[in-house]
């Protein structure tokens, strides 16, 4: 049996797909969540300076879709051919770019020039991204991104719009299909148990 450990900050962040991955597949895993002040040490660890890091049978590994790719493999939430593995992987790439477009946000510090890149996001690049989704979820039948069954599309999805929600709580206006797809999503028993008791986080 294959021993994790997955270290990240006190938050969701980028290492929550990759919990609930782990959860919903019954998955046991060291969840390491670090304090600020300890980043200095514990990036010297990591492969590329980055968190989340995932260390399996004590070898290290960073880069998140990376990680997101090897836990829904290892726990089932992956596709069952290539053809549904690509499928997934375009659904995690274009997240990639609408949280990209979301990142300068992060970084901006005057508060006027923030709130200029809030409005831009909500009213430019979130319709645009979402649009991207609702087709994919409309030329679907199952109501899922890929096949019949939950993947990590799906669970990547729902994790970003909910942290979304939580940041923009009245600014972004979510579709009714992906709302429905966050729905499809929480209807796993171990994902709603672990979102309805997870530590509430800033991130």
């Amino acid at each position: 049996m294959r021993n994790y450990k997955l270290t990240y900050f006190d938050g969701r962040g980028l290492a929550e797909v990759a919990r609930i991955l782990f959860v919903a597949g019954g998955v046991e895993f060291e969840d390491i969540r670090m304090e600020r002040e300890s980043w200095p040490e514990v990036k010297k660890e990591t492969p590329f300076g980055q968190v989340p890091m995932l260390e399996v049978d004590g070898v290290k590994y960073g880069q998140s879709v990376a990680i997101y790719n090897f836990v829904a493999r290892e726990t089932g939430f992956y596709g069952k051919d290539n053809k549904e593995n690509l499928g997934i992987d375009q659904v995690v790439h274009l997240v990639s770019d609408f949280r990209a477009a979301g990142s300068k946000i992060m970084r901006e510090t005057d508060e006027t020039k923030k709130a200029e890149l809030v409005k831009i996001f909500c009213e430019e690049d979130a319709p645009k991204y979402f649009g991207y989704l609702v087709k994919l979820l409309k030329d679907s039948t199952s109501g899922y991104f890929v096949g019949s069954s939950l993947t990590l599309a799906d669970i990547l999805v729902f994790e970003f719009v909910t942290a979304m929600e939580k940041r923009f709580p009245a600014a972004v206006k979510i579709p009714a299909e992906v709302e429905a797809l966050c729905k499809k999503v929480l209807e796993n028993e171990k994902i709603k148990a672990h979102c309805d008791n997870r530590k509430d986080t800033p991130f």
